[in-house]
């Protein structure tokens, strides 16, 4: 679990294709403080396993699935990415709860100056939008936002100086990939709604969403 307060600004060192997966080599010298083997590390918002440690470098296996689903199949070197370690349980949640599954890919269709701070609107997929509400959180490449204009089809928000300073967003221009992780909570209160809807858990409604195995005979 993350909470999407980036840590450090990393950069791509070696991408190299293996047998389908891509093994990426990452700059984070603070973010490895500490850090072991088989440790998870939020790179642009995508939940990564640590599989080698170098003096101030990292390397993560990232798969197929991974690659198409995120913003991760177009990085090369040199590229800067956001980087937060996991999180402990004693941490201050100074963002909210990221798991760092991306749930979809947006791009960024409009950027401009609001006061000393940036505007960001991004179009996304309908299926991310559904859980995207006005006001509520968002992590964007891993970063935890606020959500301040929404739409049928995209929605906005506001980055602050340090902000820019210290994470990707600040290299960000109009039509760049950004991975979208909508706040969790959403999920869990659909679901609910989705058993209430159907009158309660019974017998054939936990079969029809997989918690139990059909009995045949």
């Amino acid at each position: 679990m993350f909470i999407g307060i980036i840590e450090e600004l990393g950069k791509i060192k070696v991408v190299q294709k293996k047998s389908g997966n891509t093994d990426i080599t990452i700059e984070g010298r603070s973010t490895i403080e500490g850090a072991d083997i088989g440790d998870s590390i939020s790179v642009n918002g995508t939940c990564l396993t640590v599989t080698e440690i170098k003096k101030d470098l990292f390397r993560v296996d990232v798969s197929p699935e991974t690659l198409r689903s995120t913003n991760l199949g177009e990085l090369r070197i040199g590229d800067r990415v956001n980087l937060e370690r996991a999180a402990r349980l004693s941490d201050r949640i100074g963002g909210h709860i990221v798991t760092g599954h991306v749930d979809g890919v947006g791009i960024i269709s409009e950027k401009r100056t609001l006061g000393d701070s940036s505007f960001y609107r991004i179009k996304a997929p309908k299926e991310v939008l559904r859980y995207v509400v006005l006001k509520g959180s968002i992590a964007i490449d891993g970063i935890s936002l606020t959500i301040t204009d929404l739409t049928e089809s995209d929605f906005g928000v506001v980055i602050i100086p340090h902000t820019s300073t210290i994470t990707t967003m600040g290299f960000k221009k109009v039509g760049d990939k950004v991975n979208i992780e909508v706040d969790i909570l959403g999920k869990y209160v659909e679901r609910i709604l989705l058993y209430r809807e159907n009158k309660g858990i019974t017998m054939d409604s936990l079969k029809e969403y997989g918690f139990i195995e059909q009995i045949n005979g």
